[in-house]
């Protein structure tokens, strides 16, 4: 019970004060990589936490075996005894559930934001063989269109796409640094990192770690796809870039340069470039490390336990 305690406790702390944490931690602008990476560190660890804590209350005591019949054998021993006084089968029926109800809601939510997603893929390459033609020059889809916009299609045989209107606007240099953008986000599935953010946003959209990172992921996404870019490219080059984009939003389930962070993007490139430091990444990486293993570790303390008792005192005789 103390080990369940001991989760429960922390996965409320880190579900409520990571996300004010993070919020104000200026540094991930500088390294939106390593901010992605810490996102989606918290929002695994409260999941692993919950689901531990729901596994630790149905079997409190750790099971050592040999063999995989043994294990089974043992684990319906240990179910049949929690469940010999209404106590114990109360908390582990409570236990189960947890695991059962979280783990299920989990996989619906992501079954069906992968379909949502997958359908409006589908709707938009139908629409885009209809309307657009390929450029032989840079093997890109051309969208005629007045508006300026470039956005990618993720997925097998990702494309990227940009309209007539941002090609008139943009020079020779601002395309390619647009182009390396958006290839970006189709070499890094930037796709997916965004969609597990949503989909544990609406399977507990009270949780408010899971509500702040699917609104901070996709903007650290674009950045993080800034920086592949500006290897590149110049900074100041994709920034006049993003300003004739403009606010243009890519279509529901798609990426694009432009959109709501273009703004934001473009103060971030101007501004004087601040690598964020080997030591840096190193500390940040251990942290990470560290939020993932917790869990574990806490779930770990009866086994601690029992392992510093001495069940069996040995005494010595002349």
């Amino acid at each position: 019970m103390i080990a369940t305690l001991l989760l429960l406790a922390y996965a409320t702390a880190v579900a409520t004060i990571g996300p004010r944490f993070l919020r104000r931690a200026h540094w991930q602008e500088r390294y939106p990589r390593a901010g992605i990476a810490a996102w989606q560190a918290l929002s695994a660890s409260t999941v692993a936490a919950v689901l531990l804590a729901g596994l630790s209350a149905a079997m409190p005591m750790m099971l050592v075996t040999t063999t995989l019949a043994e294990f089974l054998y043992t684990c319906a021993m240990l179910l049949r005894a929690q469940y010999a006084t209404p106590t114990d089968a109360l908390v582990t029926t409570v236990g189960l559930g947890v695991v059962v109800v979280v783990s299920s809601r989990i996989a619906w939510c992501v079954a069906r934001t992968a379909i949502g997603v997958t359908r409006a893929r589908r709707v938009q390459r139908l629409s885009l063989a209809v309307l657009t033609h390929v450029d032989p020059a840079t093997g890109i889809l051309v969208l005629e269109h007045a508006e300026a916009a470039a956005y990618c299609v993720p997925g097998r045989g990702g494309q990227v796409v940009v309209t007539s209107g941002a090609l008139g606007q943009l020079a020779a240099e601002e395309l390619e640094a647009v182009l390396a953008h958006e290839r970006a986000h189709l070499r890094g599935r930037h796709d997916l990192v965004v969609a597990t953010a949503t989909a544990l946003r609406d399977a507990f959209s009270f949780v408010p770690l899971f509500a702040a990172a699917a609104d901070q992921v996709p903007r650290l996404v674009e950045m993080a796809a800034d920086d592949v870019a500006t290897r590149s490219a110049d900074r100041r080059c994709l920034a006049h870039a993003l300003l004739n984009l403009g606010g243009a939003p890519a279509p529901a389930g798609l990426l694009g340069a432009g959109g709501s962070t273009a703004a934001a993007r473009v103060r971030r490139l101007v501004a004087p470039s601040q690598p964020f430091g080997i030591v840096r990444g190193m500390a940040a990486a251990a942290g990470i490390a560290v939020v993932l293993a917790l869990p574990l570790a806490l779930a770990a303390v009866p086994a601690l336990a029992a392992v510093s008792e001495a069940y069996c005192p040995v005494s010595w005789t002349a």
